[in-house]
Parts: C-alpha cells; sequence; structure tokens
C-alpha cells in the first residue's frame, strides 16, 4: 500500500499541531487505536476519543462522534478500516480540521479526496505513534 507524499518537514509540522481527536479510540489497551492515543497524550498531545460504545476513554470524555465534540480539532486520527472512513471523512470534514490523518494500513481515495477538496491536509498509510518517534 502506497502512503501520502509528506516530506519529514511538513510531518514534522502537522505534528506540532497538538489537538487531536482520534475516530475509533479503543479502550483496550492491547489495540493501537488505544496505545498509539495514549502515547501521543503522554508526549503533549490533547486527545479527544471519538467512540460510540463508551463514555470514558484514559479518563477523558468519550464523544460518539467527531460532530459532537464542542471544540476545533487540529487533527483527526482515524481508526477504521479503509472501507468503512468514508462516511467518519464526510463528518471530520464538516469539523474543519487542518488534517486527517488515516493511521498504518488506512487508504481511501475518494475520501482522501473530498477532504482536499475541502482544503483540509490528508495523511494516509502511516502511524502517528512511529512518526513521532521518528522524527520528534
Amino acid at each position: 500500500m502506497d502512503q501520502d507524499d509528506h516530506s519529514d518537514k511538513q510531518i514534522q509540522d502537522i505534528l506540532s499541531m497538538k489537538k487531536v481527536a482520534v475516530i475509533g479510540m479503543s479502550k483496550n489497551p492491547s489495540k493501537a487505536a488505544h496505545y498509539v492515543p495514549r502515547y501521543l497524550s503522554e508526549n503533549g498531545f490533547d486527545i479527544i476519543p471519538v467512540n460510540p460504545t463508551t463514555d470514558e476513554i484514559l479518563g477523558k470524555k468519550c464523544y460518539e462522534s467527531v460532530s459532537d465534540v464542542d471544540d476545533d480539532v487540529d487533527i483527526v486520527d482515524v481508526f477504521r478500516p479503509s472501507d468503512d472512513v468514508l462516511p467518519f471523512v464526510k463528518e471530520a470534514i464538516k469539523k474543519k480540521p487542518k488534517v486527517i490523518w488515516l493511521q498504518e494500513g488506512i487508504h481511501n481515495t475518494e475520501a482522501e479526496k473530498l477532504a482536499r477538496d475541502a482544503g483540509i491536509t490528508v495523511i494516509f498509510n502511516r502511524c502517528m505513534l512511529a512518526e513521532h518517534q521518528r522524527l520528534c
């Protein structure tokens, strides 16, 4: 699977943004959708869990959908299968984040085009934890 063509400098600039809504964040500590945002939280990111199946993750209020988040967000980080991403990205676009980040293994051309057409930077098939460890 390909990944986006952003340079290391562009990724570093994105990683300087700290308010991150995590769609599909998990309560299960063994899943990447839990330990990646936990790592980010421990490294200065303000994580906002988005998962309709629970009220709280990592001691933070969990939102049913990204549109329920009151605050503005810099990055919408998506942990959903590639085939399921489109409706989540459509909803995230309404939130007007600067970046939509599709985690490692996630790529959806249609969703990515919609986000880019809305003026949103799209990262795909990259892990925020791995990129942060590599570049910061």
